[in-house]
């Protein structure tokens, strides 16, 4: 195969070696590419990025199929995130029913993410053995029944039962609605319809928003907005069996045939974490520094204008719902824009600009003012979230690509859990004179410190980072287990063997870069 493009150094190996070539392929602006020939030959070449296009036409580009599997994952992020948020934006009304502090309240918050990543690991490898169907069907149904569980916990020590084991099938969702939605898309679509798809967490806030300022201020209504959200979730779990499997996954299945061994999933699961530890690790920290970046951000900012900014809850809400809004647009720009731009340099200035926005975000008073710098900050804050749902696909070892977005992604949540419970224990501990003088929880330079730390934070994990934009999920064959468990059961000779694993390492390296 003949190529115009110009030839490049091989990829690094090694950390330092990994590092130091990904910071400097930062400033060049064609793309490092690994290219396999029919031969099977291999050779690393520079290639430009391909043009913007219409992004009319990148959605035209999916089929009518291809549009259900993504509008299911969207809705099923959706109601996700709605099930979260019913409770953050209710802090203050579940702190009087249950009259307690909001500091005890975001042990909630805390004790769902610490349990996500458990959920992920489970309804993650289950996706990835048994298909994205039915262990999302599941998890919706279950967790529609546990939020009605919240409705009905009399006591604080119920509630924070509940939402644990909620924590526990939360987890779950991401991985399967990410698989199923984007590995269906075209190449060159992917960066716009993971912008929107990652958008669905924030429309979930945007809709418990809407519902929170649709019940009115009232101690008890945190209970009607918790029934809205059960309906949603189940809604979906129901609307999820009339559609059917992945595409990807049903061939991969046919593929295999007799893959259907639970000792062989594992084992190759084992493999894999043996071979790609270090993109696990690398995996994890970015995904614990996003999380800091939306919770820390985002939880407690309707806490911080009720009490810092004397906002009733109506103008606060709609406060809220204006932030959101920002993030949705934001999340859905910035993610078509990395498909030309890179992934890894639409994160960098989306986290900068973030940062720079943190003054104009903490400082004004009024629900105008606080409204229009929210909007600004979320627009960049989950604009560089847009990116995230393929940029983590596109990472992920092929055979695992339910389970390594989720598990990843629920392991940094994990680790971040105790966000919004660090940022009200700090703010309820020192005290700020607000603009009527008086003394009010320092909940604006709480989080204004705390999201300048982990915006930089993203912008050096992400800057001495790998990328591999533009790789082809439907080049990669069929799962690893697969291929294993028909050499297990029907027996191999060495040489078809060595061919196979051939052709797995040729697919897997296919157009993937640095």
């Amino acid at each position: 195969m003949t190529t115009k493009n110009e030839s490049a150094d091989p990829l690094a190996k090694g950390t330092l070696a990994t590092a130091k070539q990904s910071w400097a392929d930062l400033f060049v602006w064609k793309q490092r590419v690994v290219v396999t020939n029919d031969s099977g030959e291999t050779h690393t070449e520079w290639q430009s990025p391909e043009p913007l296009k219409n992004p009319i036409s990148l959605m035209a580009q999916l089929g009518a199929k291809d549009w259900l599997f993504f509008l299911v994952g969207f809705c099923a992020w959706t109601a996700d995130a709605f099930d979260f948020h019913a409770l953050s934006i209710q802090t203050t009304k579940l702190a009087k029913y249950y009259d307690r502090s909001k500091t005890d309240i975001t042990t909630a918050i805390t004790l769902t993410l610490l349990l996500r990543s458990v959920g992920a690991a489970i309804f993650g490898l289950a996706g990835d053995k048994f298909g994205r169907k039915w262990p999302m069907v599941v998890n919706m149904i279950v967790l529609g029944l546990l939020q009605i569980a919240t409705i009905y916990s009399d006591t604080f020590q119920q509630f924070l039962a509940v939402r644990s084991l909620f924590g526990l099938f939360m987890g779950g969702v991401y991985g399967n609605a990410i698989a199923m939605a984007l590995e269906n898309c075209p190449v060159n679509a992917r960066g716009l319809m993971s912008g929107i798809l990652q958008q669905g967490y924030s429309f979930g806030y945007v809709i418990a928003a809407c519902a929170n300022l649709g019940v009115g201020g009232s101690t008890d209504s945190w209970k009607t907005v918790f029934w809205v959200g059960a309906g949603i979730s189940i809604g979906v779990g129901l609307i999820r069996i009339c559609f059917p499997e992945s595409k990807q996954f049903i061939e991969a299945r046919k593929a295999g045939k007799k893959a259907t061994s639970a000792g062989v999933f594992w084992h190759e699961t084992k493999k894999m974490l043996a071979q790609e530890w270090k993109m696990c690790i690398y995996c994890i920290f970015l995904m614990t520094w996003f999380n800091f970046y939306s919770h820390t951000s985002q939880d407690s900012y309707t806490t911080f204008m009720l009490t810092q900014k004397h906002l009733e809850n109506a103008p606060a809400t709609r406060a809220s719902i204006l932030m959101k809004t920002g993030a949705c647009v934001g999340g859905t720009i910035i993610g078509y824009l990395s498909q030309f731009f890179g992934r890894r340099r639409a994160i960098i200035v989306s986290a900068f600009l973030s940062a720079c926005l943190i003054p104009a975000w903490i400082l004004p008073e009024g629900e105008r003012s606080l409204s229009a710098s929210g909007f600004f900050i979320q627009f960049f804050v989950q604009g560089a979230w847009g990116v995230i749902p393929i940029h983590l696909n596109e990472l992920s070892p092929p055979a695992f690509r339910s389970s390594f977005p989720g598990i990843t992604y629920q392991l940094g949540n994990m680790i971040s859990s105790p966000s919004a419970q660090i940022v009200n224990a700090i703010a309820e501990k020192i005290n700020v004179r607000t603009s009527q003088g008086e003394l009010a929880p320092a909940y604006g330079p709480t989080m204004g410190i705390a999201t300048a730390i982990i915006a930089t934070g993203i912008i050096v994990t992400t800057a001495f980072g790998p990328e591999k934009k533009g790789r082809h999920f439907e080049e990669v064959g069929p799962p690893v287990a697969v291929g294993q468990a028909k050499d297990i059961e029907e027996g191999f000779d060495e040489d078809e063997k060595k061919a196979e694993t051939k052709e797995l390492e040729m697919a897997r390296t296919h157009s993937t870069t640095a």
